[in-house]
């Protein structure tokens, strides 16, 4: 995702860089030596099913400058039309992220992610075989308050032919702790239906490393829409390497 209260000279100085709210993931690795947590909690409507996320959870540690190791896990709800309640815990994910493109004196940087899901989620939420979730995520910063986002994806979760993804989103930073964006995304699913979608949001810094988020999205040509709010912690684990409990 583009962390869009970055992109403006004033917010340079902040440490933190999030994967949220938008579906776009950001082309940058967090700092070395530090977990990062970022939570979502939100509700919507997807064709005839509301799903609610009680959270979404994304935990991520920085191993060194240019990879990450991530781990996804959410706690859902849905409801059908007829008014049946699924609960529980999704598949676990988890992954890593590789920054391959990052120099100074270019306005490009170039990640790529990759995600082994495991097929360990309640029995109403599983979806009972291992798959892969890819993304290749790049970033051009347009001048010193705009950014631009992309990523282009393939995703198997052990049937069928698989969806092609892609996401593309432009950010500003607004004020000095202000940041927002617009975003398009959707998927070639199975390599037979495309969906489109819309979404755009806002960023808030409490402090350098503590963000709060708020987003609302919908289809563009089938059935969707959805709001979620969000809050993201940066942790230098270097912190507390001396600390005795």
């Amino acid at each position: 995702m583009i962390i869009l209260s970055a992109l403006s000279t004033a917010l340079n100085a902040q440490e933190i860089v999030t994967d949220r709210p938008d579906q776009t993931e950001s082309s940058i690795t967090i700092p070395d030596k530090s977990f990062q947590m970022e939570l979502g909690f939100g509700s919507g409507n997807y064709y005839n099913e509301r799903l609610s996320l009680l959270p979404t959870a994304l935990f991520r540690f920085g191993l060194t400058e240019y990879f990450e190791l991530r781990f996804v896990e959410q706690l859902a709800g849905f409801t059908n039309m007829a008014s049946e309640q699924d609960f529980g815990l999704s598949d676990i994910e988890l992954g890593a992220k590789i920054q391959v493109l990052k120099k100074e004196g270019i306005n490009t940087e170039i990640a790529f992610i990759s995600h082994v899901v495991i097929p360990s989620g309640s029995s109403e939420l599983t979806n009972k075989y291992f798959g892969t979730v890819n993304k290749l995520a790049i970033s051009h910063g347009l001048n010193s308050f705009l950014d631009l986002g992309y990523n282009f994806g393939y995703n198997y979760f052990g049937t069928g032919n698989g969806d092609l993804t892609y996401t593309a989103a432009i950010g500003a930073g607004i004020l000095e702790k202000l940041g927002l964006y617009f975003e398009t995304f959707g998927e070639y699913s199975d390599f037979r239906e495309l969906t489109s979608n819309l979404d755009s949001g806002i960023t808030y810094l409490i402090e350098d490393n503590v963000q709060l988020d708020f987003s609302l999205g919908t289809g563009l040509n089938r059935k969707m829409n959805y709001f979620s709010f969000g809050f993201s912690w940066n942790i230098k684990c270097n912190h507390y390497k001396n600390t005795k409990l």
